[in-house]
């Protein structure tokens, strides 16, 4: 999933704001009582179909997850829980080396944290586009890919082109029960599960993580895609991401409040250079510029800075627990 920064297009800045939050009442997408913030977020996501038109394909059924897919004139095709949430996927038909989204590149280059890699774990599938980069970019590595909704997968199916094989296998199935049922080791775990509002808390904790920890290979990886704005759990997630691992990495996107998280679970540091060596096969295939992306890599204390510098969150941020809930 894919948020827009707080800073967006001329929509989203003030006096559109205001003229857009009475507009949005009186066009029955937000209730008298919503919160501005709240009215802002839908309406520039309804003015951004406008600025992209899009051919609707398919729309399912209200539910916790009411898949909307689209089209728009040069063949990208989009995926949205929602009419209006964020983007989960896109997609240019028939290019499954050619990511669309940012922080999907991200996600790659948290793969290149480990050397070889044999299996790897997708949990959130949406339209497929990560579990089919790796696929045709690693194609001796097997990829376990679960989501919890039997409707994205088969909208994954129909609509995006995503194919099982004897290396790809889908498991309809809750990401943290498939995580902690005992199972083989992965080397890359990739965390890119999101509801419509955000990562389900159940996936965020100490918890959580810990179980993930237990399923990794010892050199392994774990890769995850957060959004700090708007997210009041983000400080939090921090912490707890921090307490969680030896080491911390991230690679922030540039055009979305995105942030991809790396952890490690080893004190053993990896030179950059190291890290470009093991991107060679992956930037190979890839149609991004995977190793210009490996240089903005952030280490543990420069995530903690720029965390503090860009946003006002508390300092004393507590861990995110499951007794809390």
């Amino acid at each position: 999933m894919t948020w827009p920064r707080a800073r967006g297009p001329w929509w989203r800045q003030a006096p559109w704001t205001r003229v857009l939050s009475r507009s949005g009442a009186a066009l029955g997408l937000t209730s008298p009582g919503a919160r501005p913030a709240r009215t802002r977020r839908t309406l520039s996501r309804v003015f951004r179909w406008l600025n992209v038109p899009r051919t609707v394909l398919y729309v399912g059924q209200p539910g916790s997850y009411r898949c909307i897919v689209s089209q728009d004139t040069e063949g990208r095709r989009y995926l949205q829980f929602g009419w209006d949430s964020a983007y989960q996927s896109v997609t240019g038909q028939g290019f499954p080396l050619q990511l669309e989204l940012e922080y999907t590149q991200g996600m790659v280059a948290g793969v290149a944290f480990v050397a070889q890699p044999r299996r790897i774990l997708m949990v959130g599938v949406g339209a497929g586009s990560l579990p089919m980069f790796l696929r045709a970019a690693l194609p001796q590595v097997h990829i376990d890919a679960v989501d919890c909704d039997a409707e994205v997968l088969d909208v994954a199916r129909r609509f995006f082109g995503l194919r099982e094989d004897a290396q790809l296998r889908l498991h309809l199935e809750e990401g943290r029960r498939f995580i902690e049922t005992p199972g083989p080791a992965y080397d890359v775990i990739l965390l890119d599960a999101f509801g419509p509002r955000g990562v389900p808390r159940s996936l965020a904790t100490w918890e959580f993580l810990r179980a993930v920890r237990a399923r990794l290979t010892p050199d392994g990886a774990v890769v995850s895609n957060v959004h700090r704005s708007p997210n009041p759990l983000y400080p939090a997630m921090l912490q707890t991401w921090r307490a969680s691992f030896e080491q911390l990495h991230a690679f922030d996107a540039r055009t979305t409040a995105n942030r991809v998280f790396v952890g490690l679970t080893t004190s053993r540091k990896v030179s950059r250079g190291a890290l470009k060596a093991r991107a060679g096969p992956l930037a190979r295939a890839a149609r991004f510029n995977l190793r210009g992306l490996m240089t903005r890599r952030l280490e543990d204390r420069e995530v903690r800075r720029t965390a503090e510098q860009g946003l006002a969150w508390p300092l004393t941020a507590g861990i995110l627990r499951d007794s809390d809930e």
